[in-house]
């Protein structure tokens, strides 16, 4: 298969498509971009402008990356290859976990709380290679 072609974007799985949609740049820019704007709106106690800016972006930004984006570059990647590795179910829920953290911490004004959560999503990210290092 060409990478890029459209014969190799048919035979990614959806399970593969959403994998890899999570390390695509748009994805993550907007995940990034949306979590700050949320944030803020939380710690004003906007609570429907916070969760509407906390969800309905990243998940237009995932529909339509999965129904259009063609995730090739980011299979091919080392970055790919490590989540294909690592991302289990387990990580995506202690990720979920540090952004649950971090709503509850921008509702109750704590700056600490926050950034227990965004560790905890960092740790997420970096999970692999600390199993790696423990296990091996």
């Amino acid at each position: 298969m060409i990478p890029g072609s459209s014969i190799s974007r048919l035979a990614m799985t959806f399970g593969e498509k959403t994998l890899y949609h999570q390390i695509h740049p748009a994805k993550l820019a907007t995940d990034i971009a949306t979590e700050f704007v949320s944030l803020y709106f939380l710690w004003q106690h906007q609570l429907a402008l916070g969760l509407a800016a906390h969800f309905a972006p990243p998940i237009l930004a995932s529909a339509l990356l999965l129904s259009f984006g063609d995730f090739e570059k980011q299979k091919s990647s080392r970055l790919g290859r490590y989540i294909a590795w690592h991302m289990t179910r387990a990580v995506e829920a202690l990720r979920l976990f540090g952004d649950i953290v971090m709503v509850f911490g921008a509702w109750y004004r704590q700056p600490l709380v926050i950034a227990a959560g965004l560790l905890i999503v960092l740790a997420g990210w970096a999970s692999g290679m600390l199993r790696r290092r423990v296990d091996g």
